[in-house]
């Protein structure tokens, strides 16, 4: 018969006298440890539903659908897929649009819809074609990054416009007739319709 070495016997010791490693949840509250890769949290104001987060989430989590007729990007976050792997915040373009948070998400439910989220953001659409440009928040987080080069661009100051209110609506903008003329560029028309209007207008 072989009998046990001293440090199995230690170890077996200390096992038994020792308390459970592992938390009494859900008896008592859990206490994550530091760095816990909890639920992303979005933070509506910092984000601007630029669509990079549902390009780079590997579950197929976050799902957009673009509604024209109402003129917003619908953006769902199913919470009952997701693997916590932190994509979406390694990758957001402000930095501050989705945390993951460091407190414990219960998934145990009954019903599945009720881990999922919705957010809705509005959108710019193009006057000529009625393709969607992007989110109005996009368009003013890329001016402000940019700055005054922001300027450049016909997009930019017609929003700008919207905002400020330095010309009249009359003024500014025009009806869009079927064969794209020069003065259609001071619509909110997307790069490929501005692109028509300046080609032929060289």
């Amino acid at each position: 018969m072989k009998y046990p070495k001293i440090r199995e016997i230690r170890e077996a010791l200390t096992a038994l006298f020792t308390s459970a490693y592992t938390t009494s949840f859900p008896v008592t509250p859990h206490t994550p440890f530091k760095n816990y890769r909890g639920k992303p949290v979005v933070d509506d104001e910092n984000c601007v539903g630029c669509e990079t987060c549902t390009n780079v989430c590997p579950a197929g989590v976050i799902t957009f659908f673009d509604d024209k007729e109402k003129k917003v990007r619908i953006i769902e976050r199913d919470y009952g897929l997701c693997l916590f792997c932190g994509q979406c915040e390694e990758h957001c373009i402000t930095g501050k649009g989705v945390k993951l948070s460091d407190t414990l998400y219960e998934l145990a439910t009954f019903d599945r819809n009720q881990l999922v989220e919705r957010q809705e953001k509005e959108l710019i659409i193009c006057a000529s074609c009625g393709a969607v440009i992007t989110t109005k928040e996009h368009i003013r987080f890329i001016h402000n990054k940019l700055g005054p080069m922001a300027y450049a661009s016909i997009l930019d100051l017609n929003l700008l416009n919207e905002r400020l209110r330095l010309a009249d609506d009359a003024d500014v903008s025009v009806g869009i007739t079927d064969d794209l003329k020069r003065k259609d560029m001071f619509n909110l028309i997307c790069p490929k319709c501005l692109r028509k209007v300046l080609l032929k207008s060289l």
